[in-house]
Parts: structure tokens; sequence; C-alpha cells
């Protein structure tokens, strides 16, 4: 080759090098600036978010009740005290539009919330679902946050959330409130994901101590909504029998594993590994909605079961896992009950650590 070719071709493969160099460096500026991924050490690999608001905190269920302010600051401070709270992607919520509560409930309900909670009643429908001036935006923060969580995992932001919320939802039925619950956070959020980001199918698990048996009776008929819940039994609200399989064209869509009082960590994995997974590995979901009670936990206030912290991060583990073999990962949990401040604030760390992690660690 002449000496002027080989000079012609030096400062072609030296651009070459340098548009290479320039492209990895464009690379990690924008991992580092994007605050949804993992940093160093697990490259690629999106976070968790965390959605909690002090808004919260100001529905007010009355001195003494176990439904309390307390529970969110117990978790925050348990997470934040033991360095998780700065690994995760902080998300806040924003109220929802009654156009999505109208979704699951009727105009009529939604007006009597908004009425009993302004008007200071005390509570709405019956004295089991207490509720102060602020309740009713609170309640509308709740679904909107949970909507917010999954938005932020539609959009590549995050892998998954979890979601300090109140008040809970699971009880509401479409036009009463019952069991602590005025909106129904996790059957708003299925029909959410179906009608916003036009995912045909959702798996909800409910591992409350109490059967939800406002979001079974919601989606009973649906076919889309695959509901899975594992509960104290006999409980409150008295449904969830093992019969009890859904209607008409939702027949099979709806799968419940009652235990009796006293079951731990050996019943619940059992429950999950011989039932749930079968189930879902069959119904592919497009995502999955966890509503996260954590009354079932040892030395809970209200329940009878005795679940360890290191329980439900199994638990965690294979419904996580459920997701990725399902729907890239994608899932969203969302808090019920749970009524002992310190077993609830560990319980719900372990269910964030396994978030965090790998389904397979």
């Amino acid at each position: 080759m002449a000496p002027d070719q080989e000079l012609k071709r030096k400062p072609r493969g030296a651009s070459v090098t340098w548009l290479r160099s320039c492209l990895v460096l464009m690379v990690v500026l924008v991992g580092l600036a994007w605050p949804g991924y993992a940093a160093a050490g697990a490259p690629g690999r999106l976070k968790t978010g965390f959605l909690y608001g002090d808004i919260y905190l100001k529905h007010e269920t009355g001195s003494g009740h176990p439904e309390r302010p307390e529970r969110l600051t117990a978790i925050v401070a348990r997470l934040k005290q033991n360095g998780l709270l700065n690994e995760l992607v902080a998300l806040k919520p924003v109220p929802a539009s009654t156009d999505w509560l109208r979704t699951v409930h009727t105009q009529e309900y939604i007006e009597r919330v908004r009425k009993d909670c302004q008007g200071g009643s005390g509570y709405v429908d019956s004295p089991d679902s207490p509720a102060s001036a602020d309740s009713y935006q609170v309640a509308l923060n709740a679904v909107g946050g949970v909507q917010s969580a999954i938005d932020a995992v539609m959009e590549g932001k995050i892998q998954n959330a979890f979601c300090a919320i109140r008040p809970p939802g699971h009880h509401a039925l479409k036009d009463k409130a019952m069991g602590f619950c005025l909106f129904n956070n996790v059957a708003i959020a299925a029909k959410y994901i179906q009608q916003k980001h036009k995912l045909a199918k959702v798996l909800i698990v409910d591992w409350d101590v109490h059967h939800g048996n406002g979001t079974q009776a919601i989606f009973d008929e649906d076919p889309t909504v695959f509901y899975f819940s594992v509960h104290q039994s006999p409980f409150y609200p008295g449904t969830g029998s093992a019969e009890d399989k859904g209607v008409g064209k939702g027949l099979g869509s709806k799968f419940n594993v009652p235990l009796p009082a006293g079951c731990g960590d050996a019943d619940y994995r059992k429950a999950f590994e011989e039932r749930l997974k079968p189930a879902a590995a069959a119904f592919k979901p497009d995502f999955v909605l966890i509503s996260a009670g954590f009354d079932a936990a040892n030395g809970d206030t209200l329940g009878g079961m005795k679940v360890t912290p290191q329980g439900y991060a199994e638990l965690t583990r294979i419904v996580k896992g459920i997701a990725e073999a399902s729907c890239h990962g994608r899932l969203v949990s969302m808090l019920e009950g749970g009524y002992n401040t310190e077993a609830l604030a560990a319980s719900v760390e372990a269910h964030v650590r396994v978030l965090m992690g790998s389904a397979a660690q």
C-alpha cells in the first residue's frame, strides 16, 4: 500500500473509534440520568418504584382504630432505617379522575362517598368503613397513586412497584363500602391496565388474611381478570369458598384457597406452588397486580395466621417469577391490610427486597 493511501485511511479509523467512544459515553450518561435504572453492578436492570405521599395520613379513622396512619409511617421509617428508601424510585400520588372510578363503581356510590366524607358523618355506609373530611380526596389519591405506578412500569421507568396507600380497597363493592375500604383500588387498576394500556389479561393475587369479596364480585363474570385469593376461613367477610370459581363466562377464572387459622409459611407456599403457579401459567397474564395485605403476619392484631417476613418474601418471589415468565416482569403491588405496625413494616421490607432483586434469589 502506498504511503499516501495509508495516511488517508488512518483518519477514517480514528473517526470510527472516536464515534464509538462517544456512543458508549452517551449510553453511560443516559443510564446514570434515568432514575429507573440500577447503579453499576446491575447494568440494564430497572429499579423498583415506591409510591407514597403524606396525603395518605389525612384519612383519619378515629382513636384506637386498627387502620390508622401509623401503618404507613412505620413502613417508611423501616425502609429508611435499613437503607432501602434511597434505592427505590420515589413515585408521587395524583388524584384519579372519577371517570376511572366509574369503570368499577356506580356514579351514585361515588357521590355518596364524597358527601359522607365531606359532610362529617364519620363513616361511609356503615361504621366499619370510617371516614373523615379528607378521606374522599385521599381515596382518589390511593386510586391515582396505583395508576401512576402502572404508568411508570408501562413507560419503562421502573420494573415493578410497591404502593404504600390507604385507605385499602379489596372489600369495596361497586355500590357499597365495606371493611375499611372506600374505592376498590386493585379493581380500578385492572380496568386501567386494560383500557388505557390495552393489555388484555390481568392477574390479581390477593394474600390479605380476608377474602377480597369486592374484587371478586366486580370481576365474577369477567374471564379477562384472574383473581386468586388465599385467606383465613371462617373469617370476615364470610365469602371465598373453594367452590366459588366465578360466574357465567368468568367461571374458572376465580380461585379461592381458604385456610384455617394458625397456618403459616409452609401452608401459604404450598398454595402458591401447587395452586397459583399452574393456574397463572395457563392464564398467561399481561400484567400482575398484588393485593398485598400483611394481616396474615404472625402477631397481627386482627388476623389469626402465622406468616413470617421470610414467608412473605417467598410468596413475593413466586409471584414475581410468574410476572417475569408471562409479562416481562410487569407487576404492581398495593397495600391492603396489616395492623401490627412492627410486623407490617418487617413484612413490607421483605416484600420490597424481593421486588428489588431477582425472582431467582
